[in-house]
């Protein structure tokens, strides 16, 4: 058997199989967890939008950067995050990323190049702008990927961070995960130019749109967006078009969509759609079946640990707040 499919890697092609279904998993135990009481507060699920982290992040080195949003897990879980610890943090046990403290939208990890989640829309964008003008500066070869969704296209801080990573030549990929709807606006109301990548043109950078659902189509935007950034050429923004299945959060009644619609998207499952492109190219069902199961049993185990590890030390709520 050959060592490509679909024209990428096979050892790739099979990380990107059993990373989209690790986010998945980890996105239906956490609501789960949620509906049981055992996570608080609220969360943003990634749940359908998998193909566009994991396209992403299939096309970075494991030293470059990411920024990610209120709907960071599938983020995380791409560049390369423990998931035992993940899902400590968002029960609030002190093993977690931030022990316990930040929760669901605030999970960061300065080892595998996340430099965090944030709940503030757009929040993302300067933040890598300013890593990118680091990276730039020290002359260093990482690029930085900003993750956001078609709600911060609305905020001033996408069109500053587009224009000061375009007149610097910053090496960072914008990168608009267009799932329909900003909380429950059809990005159609909202924007004057519903085709986000055009916004490119007025920076005067180039602007792709890609099938969000297809994760090979986005690894090859990516790949193109990230070798031109590392070339020193400057930023590219790149508008993913994909769905989420679930509510904006945990709160959401969904009243602003039809069951239909949902159904009709559903019906372009990036990993399903994926599965069967692989069993076509020479993946054998049992191989994937065994890789599913796998996934299930480090999402179980995850489970585990969360709910075994300690709860924070009230001594300690104020560590970590502020500076030495």
């Amino acid at each position: 058997m050959g060592t490509q499919v679909l024209g990428v890697d096979r050892a790739l092609a099979r990380w990107m199989y059993e990373t989209m279904v690790l986010i998945r998993r980890f996105e239906e135990a956490a609501e789960r967890l949620f509906y049981a009481g055992r996570i608080h507060g609220t969360m943003h699920l990634y749940i359908g939008q998998e193909a566009v982290a994991v396209g992403v992040c299939a096309a970075l080195e494991p030293s470059d950067y990411i920024t990610s949003t209120h709907r960071g897990h599938g983020h995380a879980i791409a560049k390369g995050q423990d998931v035992n610890r993940m899902m400590a943090e968002l029960m609030g046990k002190v093993s977690g990323y931030c022990r316990g403290k930040g929760g669901s939208m605030h999970i960061a990890d300065i080892e595998v190049g996340n430099l965090g989640a944030n709940g503030i829309v757009a929040g993302s964008l300067g933040i890598a702008c300013g890593a990118a003008l680091a990276l730039k500066m020290q002359e260093r070869a990482q690029v930085v990927v900003a993750f956001f969704g078609d709600g911060a296209v609305h905020e001033g801080d996408f069109h500053e961070a587009l224009n000061l990573a375009a007149i610097w030549r910053l090496p960072v990929v914008f990168v608009c995960e267009n799932n329909q709807y900003g909380m429950s606006a059809p990005v159609e109301r909202m924007l004057g130019n519903p085709r986000i990548h055009e916004h490119a043109h007025a920076y005067g950078i180039p602007g792709l749109r890609v099938d969000g659902c297809d994760v090979l189509a986005v690894y090859e935007a990516a790949r193109q967006a990230v070798d031109r950034a590392r070339q020193g050429e400057g930023p590219t923004l790149v508008e993913a078009v994909t769905y989420r299945y679930r509510g904006h959060s945990r709160s959401d009644a969904q009243r602003y969509r039809t069951r239909e619609e949902v159904e009709r998207w559903k019906a372009r499952d990036p990993i399903p759609a994926f599965r069967r492109h692989l069993e076509a190219h020479g993946f054998e069902a049992k191989e994937l079946d065994a890789l599913e199961a796998d996934v299930m049993q480090r999402i179980d185990a995850a489970v585990r640990y969360a709910e075994e590890s300690p709860e924070p030390d009230a001594a300690d709520l104020l560590a970590d707040v502020y500076a030495e």
